[in-house]
């Protein structure tokens, strides 16, 4: 029986590591794939050496695959702007309340698989809830964790797709709702450059 319960105990804890590491890597992999995307966005797509266009997405919103798309055509049509991506930062407190939510998760995480009772600290009788998360680690973690991603989700997703050229707005889905469409967008672009006098080549592109 004594060997049994080593054996559970020590599966039970070579589980609850694994999960642990898995919500650390997890929750690094947005953000630093986010950071990675716009220095990818720059060399990959930013070929072009007259003019820039800066286009902020939201990243949670599944809009990069969209952002590439865009860049493909505009860098066809129009061969001498770069084109570069980044991820759009949602204004006021939602990052700061989405990194202290993504903070205190890992810490409540941290402190169901060893066990602490963080009440006692406070003075506070320990809750049932706590005592069914230090009964349960395995459960408890793992909904702790989808969660808090979810309300990390829910505060950056910003829904936007804003796009620039040379600092000049030219479209805004905060303000409009709605991503262009691509001969939309080539019309703002060619108004744009007019009205700024700039002589830019415009090669013919097959739709």
């Amino acid at each position: 029986m004594i060997n049994m319960s080593l054996t559970t105990n020590f599966c039970v804890s070579i589980s609850l590591l694994v999960i642990t590491i898995t919500c650390l890597f997890m929750s690094a992999d947005n953000y630093v794939q986010a950071n990675e995307h716009d220095v990818e966005s720059i060399s990959k797509i930013g070929q072009g050496v007259g003019h820039i266009m800066n286009i902020y997405y939201c990243y949670s919103c599944g809009y990069r695959k969209v952002f590439e798309d865009y860049a493909g055509i505009i860098q066809q049509k129009y061969p001498e702007i770069s084109v570069i991506g980044a991820n759009y930062d949602p204004p006021g407190l939602n990052m700061y309340l989405s990194r202290m939510i993504g903070f205190g998760k890992m810490i409540l995480i941290m402190c169901i698989l060893s066990g602490v009772n963080i009440f006692a600290w406070l003075n506070k009788p320990q809750p049932s809830w706590w005592s069914w998360c230090l009964e349960n680690k395995l459960y408890a973690c793992m909904m702790m964790f989808f969660m808090a991603n979810m309300i990390e989700g829910q505060l950056v997703s910003s829904g936007a797709f804003e796009i620039s050229l040379n600092n000049i707005p030219l479209w805004s889905k905060l303000e409009t709702g709605r991503i262009p469409q691509p001969p939309e967008l080539f019309q703002i672009i060619d108004n744009t450059l007019q009205f700024s006098k700039i002589d830019m080549p415009n090669n013919n592109f097959v739709q």
